[in-house]
């Protein structure tokens, strides 16, 4: 089972939402897992099975990060919004960089999610 982690920041979350809605038969089959609010916008509008995590700026990217560099996740939806000042942003800095490190696919923006989601599903 492919192991997703979806991400948005407050101003992409709607833009996450309609991206899971149209690729819900594929994340259905996933496991996937999501920071606070994402997590729990996917889990009510759309009923995917989404494991919970810490918000972002309370830790949440951070266990993401501890599951990405111990094997635990195949992919990376960050839907970050780069016109917005972040608390946090040393903790996304270092998510991203994980994900070179692993040599993890990441998508920061809903073109680079639509492939790396569309390439998941053709390869799964």
């Amino acid at each position: 089972m492919i192991r997703i982690a979806l991400v948005a920041h407050d101003r992409k979350k709607d833009a996450m939402v309609a991206l899971a809605r149209e690729h819900l038969g594929f994340l259905q089959t996933c496991q996937l897992m999501g920071t606070g609010t994402t997590g729990g916008r996917l889990k009510s509008e759309l009923g995917l099975a989404v494991e919970c995590l810490l918000s972002g700026p309370l830790g949440g990217d951070l266990q993401i990060g501890a599951r990405l560099a111990t094997g635990g996740l195949d992919a990376l939806i960050f839907l970050r919004d780069p016109m917005t000042p972040q608390p946090h942003e040393p903790d996304i800095n270092a998510l991203v960089r994980a994900c070179d490190v692993h040599d993890v696919p990441c998508a920061t923006n809903v073109s680079s999610a639509r492939m790396v989601l569309g390439a998941l599903q053709r390869y799964s």
